[in-house]
């Protein structure tokens, strides 16, 4: 699973690039944001990713730089570059120095899609090529935890009920044990990621305009209509009404 973290100084594209894609779907998981490259460094060194998205116009430290002092530090996780087209010598200065693949903003869905699943096949081919001798690499069973917590909520998060007690009963873990795990590997919290991947298909279904907004809280686990609109525009910037007028 690849870990990503997403830099970007607007926080509108962060919220959306990590609302708007089913990573677990992509076989990913976003660990944290950054809103410049300084912010970026230090993210690196708390989160480890694999896979970082980002802008490459940033104050205080716009992201070739970031990308450079990452590579100098013998960082060598993917990189996708986000930059307008007005800026397209950066993108191209970003591939040089290492970045997998860059995306024109405004950029759909499907592209960042793709540009994820040519990672994934750039990764499996690199494992095709190791020494047969080398022993593959064993995950552990926070891995394990981690990684059926995130099916079960994909599976389950239209529960009303759902919750860390019934996550780890599931799982045949103790509630602590699992929190630690998944607090370290994602750097959320079971409910924070539940909330995040609610939202994340409330945004979904509020773009076919048959649903009205209280059918989409109930559809995403939410029996009170008005916390869900909290939610929503916390974690979006506007309400859900509001979000679907402009998917009109």
């Amino acid at each position: 699973m690849l870990k990503v973290l997403i830099v970007d100084d607007e926080a509108l594209v962060r919220r959306g690039i990590a609302l708007g894609v089913d990573w677990a779907a992509l076989g990913c998981v976003v660990v944290g944001e950054a809103a410049n490259g300084e912010e970026g460094l230090a993210a690196v060194e708390r989160y480890s990713p694999n896979l970082i998205i980002t802008d490459v116009r940033m104050p205080k430290m716009d992201g070739i730089e970031m990308m450079n002092r990452l590579r100098a530090k013998g960082c060598r996780a993917h990189v996708i570059v986000l930059t307008a087209y007005s800026d397209f010598s950066y993108a191209r200065s970003a591939l040089q120095f290492g970045a997998d693949d860059y995306l024109l903003k405004p950029f759909q869905d499907q592209e960042l899609t793709a540009a994820i699943d040519k990672i994934h096949r750039k990764e499996q081919e690199q494992t095709s090529l190791t020494p047969q001798a080398a022993l593959p690499l064993v995950k552990g069973d926070k891995s394990k935890y981690v990684l059926q917590a995130l099916e079960y909520i994909a599976g389950h998060y239209a529960d009303q009920d759902i919750s860390i007690t019934s996550i780890a009963a599931h799982l045949g873990v103790s509630e602590g044990h699992l929190s630690h795990v998944f607090k370290k590997e994602t750097s959320y919290t079971i409910i924070s990621y539940l909330t995040q991947y609610r939202i994340h298909t409330a945004m979904k279904l509020l773009q076919d305009c048959r649903y009205k907004v209280y059918e989409v809280a109930e559809l995403v686990g939410y029996r009170d209509v008005a916390y869900f609109g909290s939610t929503f525009k916390k974690l979006v910037g506007v309400s859900p009404s509001e979000y679907q007028d402009r998917c009109r």
